[in-house]
């Protein structure tokens, strides 16, 4: 959520802000909610104040003069209690328009529509060039077993599918090789819930707007996580931490799940869109320091690349544009890998900074060194998913034979097994 009183002081700004990200927000009809929720507040407060008044005056007086004052109290306690259901509703509106207007991106990043604004800013590793046809990941699924599309589409309809054999023991040990790497730098390990209730989709910023990317479990009011962020956000939510014991950073290990609407018809062969998959997140929570903040952007870049590097997998790093950003991101960098199959580079990684909007709807402080509660910052990217990278490693790492090299870094999680087929 966005500061109120920013917004009151410096409106233009919000409204470039949600502009360059492509969200339409009424900006003028939230400033007056406030306006009017403010005048009640004062007429309350003042009809309180005279209400002691007329109160304290009633010791004093006379009967007819008593009676006189308790119509007039009735009268008082009838007018707050009207004002007070208006300022109920008048609250309630106020963080209904807060909720739906974006963050503003910093003023370094570019300003694009979609993600031909990106802009790469370095690459490691170069493209294999192979001396024969390379097969996609689907082929060399079908061939080694892997996984298993048409039973998963059977069995959970579209963008389904089983991990099998080597592909299921592959997605494995490239989860525990992330999750070894963060907590030897120094992460918490967690295991998330995958099922959290509204005001966690809320407080993370992925609510109300991307409802419709969520599955919810209408029966119980609870939604199934397209990232663990979510849960590790509101872990602290409605708490007062100390300045002492940030950063907080945090690792997870979760099944997630997104609906994927509004992507019918692309990328449709294959595991590059589905609707389940695997994650390892990492998860920042810093003090409200913007250079803080941005050494800690560039820490968890750095995570990752090592990560993408010791697999050996080609990739680049973009700085992702404006009309690419969510609500509450305002600094992006992706990790594109190679995928020959595509012919390109495919995301796998977003790092995101999001300022103190997280942490605001989330209703999550720290106690600073002046006792005053302030909001954190908060930090996020993927270390890795799956099966994303399962596709660059297929597909990157194939041999003439139809086989498969496993990347070194994740023999020892495979049993020592160096190939697969």
């Amino acid at each position: 959520m966005v500061d109120l009183r920013q917004l009151r002081d410096d409106p233009e700004r919000f409204r470039k802000g949600a502009e360059k990200k492509g969200f339409t927000v009424n900006i003028d009809e939230v400033l007056r909610c406030d306006d009017e929720r403010r005048r009640l507040q004062a007429a309350i407060d003042r009809r309180r104040q005279d209400l002691g008044l007329k109160s304290a005056r009633m010791k004093k007086a006379g009967d007819e003069e008593r009676r006189k004052l308790q119509d007039e109290l009735k009268n008082f306690s009838r007018e707050i209690k009207i004002d007070e259901i208006k300022l109920r509703q008048k609250e309630s509106d106020l963080e209904a328009g807060l909720l739906l207007i974006p963050n503003p991106p910093l003023e370094d990043v570019p300003v694009g529509k979609d993600e031909s604004g990106n802009i790469e800013i370095r690459r490691w590793g170069e493209p294999p060039e192979f001396s024969f046809e390379p097969k996609d990941h689907v082929e060399l699924g079908a061939a080694h077993d892997l996984f298993d599309i048409e039973r998963g589409v059977k069995v959970a309809g579209t963008r389904s599918y089983y991990l099998k054999n080597e592909g299921a023991m592959l997605e494995d040990a490239l989860m525990r090789y992330a999750m070894d790497f963060l907590v030897k730098r120094g992460y918490t390990p967690f295991v998330t819930p995958v099922i959290v209730r509204e005001e966690c989709m809320v407080g993370s910023g992925y609510f109300p707007v991307g409802t419709e990317e969520a599955y919810a479990i209408e029966k119980d009011g609870l939604y199934l996580i397209g990232t663990s962020e979510v849960a590790l956000l509101s872990y602290h939510k409605d708490e007062i931490l100390t300045e002492e014991e940030l950063p907080k950073k945090y690792a997870a290990s979760t099944t997630c799940f997104r609906r994927e609407a509004g992507s019918y018809g692309k990328d449709t062969r294959g595991l590059y869109r589905v609707h389940q998959f695997q994650k390892i997140e990492q998860v920042v929570i810093c003090r409200d320091d913007p250079d803080e903040m941005q050494k800690l952007h560039e820490e968890l870049l750095r995570n990752a690349e090592e990560i993408v590097q010791g697999l050996g997998l080609p990739y680049r790093v973009v700085e992702v544009c404006t009309g690419e950003m969510g609500m509450g991101q305002i600094k992006k960098h992706d990790i594109e890998c190679w995928m020959p199959g595509r012919g390109g580079f495919g995301e796998t990684h977003s790092c995101s900074s999001f300022g103190d909007f997280q942490s605001r709807r989330s209703k999550l402080r720290f106690k600073g060194a002046d006792g005053k509660n302030r909001f954190p910052f908060t930090l996020n990217n993927t270390a890795a998913a799956s099966p994303r990278l399962l596709i660059a490693i297929l597909e990157t790492c194939q041999n003439p034979d139809g086989s498969v090299t496993v990347p070194d870094a994740l023999v020892p999680y495979m049993n020592g097994k160096t190939r697969i087929g």
